[in-house]
């Protein structure tokens, strides 16, 4: 296991590695003047050239890589150009919200998918499998931004269950700074207002982007527990006389886990990633609406510092991914 680890650590730092050069390479291969987005076509050439010269832009290519490669080791990822602020403490606000919203979406695709699925297994070709199949079909073929605009339009409009928009309420300030996760942060400080209100708006954008992935982890719930429970060994057991329900769930749920939780770590990195739509349609604060905005204002140091951050914890998901295998099923040896 040991020997897999450090295997893996290696692969994780060479992926890195080329995620930041691919993405630094593709960012100045662009045709855009992001220095001209900022100031204006009509900004004086004295004070374009005195712009580039602070950010480094008048190096040649190499250096600026070089440059860049020094910082990106001490976490640096330059200034932005767009807020005026260290692309690092800028990353150090929004991806904890769109890591709040990522869990608690993911949560709630768990909780439901998972159960649905083996259900719709179990009871193939009857109603609750039926069911189940038009579940799953409605949240893979949905449009994340056109079921956030049902959700404002029902749950917000007509309901009055969940606020419009952002992390939390205005009037309501948010709780010192100690994870960024203002659940986690408002329960340290023992304030229970902001949690609730954090909590409120979490509920409209986690429903929409569990729904999704609670669809994909429902289909594939289903297809692993019926290859299983077909097997061999499930029959065998049946035929010994075990419970249905033990059964089900001590020899075929186990064992057909495996590509679940692949599937819970691919929709946890898309959570981290994809998400800019949903984050876009309720206004909420995250890493892939700063992102996209970055990119539409060229601000090339907050675009490759946030693409940075995403394949980071993209990469560490599916490691944990990985190494959980050997606790799901001893047979695999590493």
């Amino acid at each position: 296991m040991l020997k897999y680890l450090m295997k893996r650590l290696l692969l994780f730092f060479i992926v890195i590695f080329g995620v930041v050069t691919v993405t630094f390479f593709l960012s100045h291969v662009i045709p855009a003047d992001p220095v001209g987005a900022i100031l204006g076509e009509n900004a004086p050439q004295e004070l374009i050239e005195k712009m580039e010269r602070e950010l480094g832009l008048d190096l040649p290519l190499g250096q600026q890589y070089s440059r860049y490669l020094k910082g990106i080791i001490n976490w640096d990822f330059g200034i932005s150009l767009r807020t005026q602020k260290m692309v690092a403490e800028d990353m150090r606000v929004y991806f904890p919200a769109t890591l709040e919203l990522a869990i608690f979406a993911l949560i709630i695709a768990i909780i439901f998918g998972i159960p649905i699925g083996v259900i719709s297994a179990v009871k193939r070709n009857q109603l609750p499998d039926s069911i189940s199949r038009v579940f799953s079909l409605t949240g893979i073929s949905m449009p994340a931004f056109w079921l956030s605009l049902l959700f404002i339009l029902v749950l917000y409009y007509h309901l009055k269950l969940i606020p419009a928009g952002g992390r939390l309420s205005s009037g309501i300030s948010p709780p010192q700074l100690v994870t960024g996760l203002y659940l986690i942060d408002s329960l340290i400080a023992r304030d229970y207002i902001i949690f609730w209100d954090a909590f409120h708006h979490l509920i409209g954008p986690g429903l929409v982007l569990g729904w999704i992935q609670m669809a994909y982890i429902c289909r594939v719930t289903r297809s692993s527990m019926l290859e299983v429970l077909n097997e061999e060994y499930i029959r065998t057991a049946r035929v010994k006389g075990l419970k249905e329900k033990v059964v089900i769930y001590r020899h075929a749920f186990k064992n057909a886990l495996i590509p679940v939780v692949t599937m819970i770590g691919i929709s946890f990195g898309y959570l981290l990633e994809g998400s800019v739509l949903t984050e876009t349609v309720f206004g909420y604060p995250g890493l892939g609406r700063y992102a996209v905005n970055s990119f539409l204002s060229l601000d090339l140091n907050a675009v490759i510092g946030s693409v940075t951050l995403i394949a980071i914890a993209y990469a560490l998901s599916n490691l944990i991914v990985d190494l959980l295998y050997a606790a799901l099923d001893p047979r695999i040896k590493y």
